[in-house]
Formats: C-alpha cells, sequence, structure tokens
C-alpha cells in the first residue's frame, strides 16, 4: 500500500465488490460519456489481473471510499517497458484532488524498482479530445501531449478519437 496525505492505493481485493459497484453505479452518469459503465464488472476485473494488468484502487482515508481506479494496461516489459493508464474518478470525490494525489501514487508506483514498483520507463495516457478534466489531469501529472489518434479505441458503440500523452521515468520528479 503506498499512502498519500488523503489517499491511499492498493490492488482490488474480493471484499471491494459491493463497494466498488455502489461506486461506478453512483458515478455512471460522471463516467458514462467516455468509458463503459460496469458496475457489475468488478469479478471479471480481478480475473483479467495479470502481469499485462494491473489495477489499482484509490482509497479515501478518511471515508475509506473509492474515490478512483486505474488500470496499468498492455504492460510490456523488455526494452520497451511500458503501460497505459486508463482511470475513472467517481462521486463525491470527483473534482476534490484525490484523483490526482492517487495518480500520482500510482505512476510513482509504476516507475519504482522491483519488488515495490513495476519498474516500467514509459507510460502512456490516452484521452477523448472533449474529456477536458482528464486531460487536466494527465498535463497536472507531467504528461506532454505526443499527438492525434484517430478512431483509437471502441468506446460505447462507437470508434473514438484520442490524444495522446505520454511520461518517461526520466521526467518523473523523484526518479
Amino acid at each position: 500500500m503506498m499512502v498519500g496525505m488523503r489517499v491511499h492505493i492498493r490492488p482490488p481485493e474480493t471484499s471491494d465488490a459491493v463497494p466498488y459497484a455502489e461506486a461506478v453505479a453512483r458515478s455512471a452518469e460522471h463516467i458514462g460519456a467516455w468509458n463503459p459503465v460496469e458496475a457489475d464488472g468488478f469479478h471479471e476485473l480481478l480475473r483479467r489481473q495479470s502481469s499485462g494488468l494491473r489495477t489499482f484502487l484509490i482509497i479515501d482515508d478518511e471515508t475509506l471510499g473509492i474515490a478512483g481506479k486505474c488500470n496499468v494496461a498492455n504492460i510490456v516489459r523488455g526494452r520497451f517497458g511500458n503501460a497505459t493508464l486508463g482511470y475513472d474518478s467517481y462521486l463525491p470525490f470527483a473534482g476534490t484532488g484525490r484523483m490526482s494525489e492517487g495518480m500520482r501514487l500510482i505512476v510513482g508506483r509504476c516507475f519504482a524498482s522491483y519488488p515495490e514498483g513495476l519498474e516500467l520507463h514509459r507510460l502512456e495516457i490516452n484521452v477523448q479530445p472533449e474529456n477536458n478534466r482528464s486531460i487536466a489531469l494527465a498535463k497536472r501529472l507531467g504528461f506532454r501531449h505526443e499527438g492525434f489518434s484517430p478512431r483509437m479505441l471502441y468506446v460505447n458503440g462507437a470508434w473514438r478519437d484520442h490524444e495522446r500523452f505520454a511520461l518517461t521515468a526520466e521526467e518523473w520528479p523523484g526518479s
């Protein structure tokens, strides 16, 4: 578990199924324009955890509520050392800074050395151009804009354009 000022991060556990479903359902309108809303998808998420996918929950220290989730996906080792971050913030925590704080912990974990970290070299975030809050989060974290990918990802019944952001371990403060 990594701890920030108001949140901590940890992998999901079986006991998170109900709080996760409640957080996703409560936030359906908030996240539904950008990502699939799968309140009943928790057990599938747990099943998919592997060397290529690691999920972290962002937990509010005061209430122990789930403030957000980040998937570290498409993990490729070797000379590439790369992964893609995908995230959702959940109500009532959205807009309170907890997601930024939690994502800083997750990025730090991604770049940290074994055994605590994932020892990656490069991270990417892909965001639909209209998702201003997620673009602002990527920029707050220090990710640089790398380009535009038309029809990159199939989301909510259509191929969606995405803006690409990236960050390397050398660019991360404290690396």
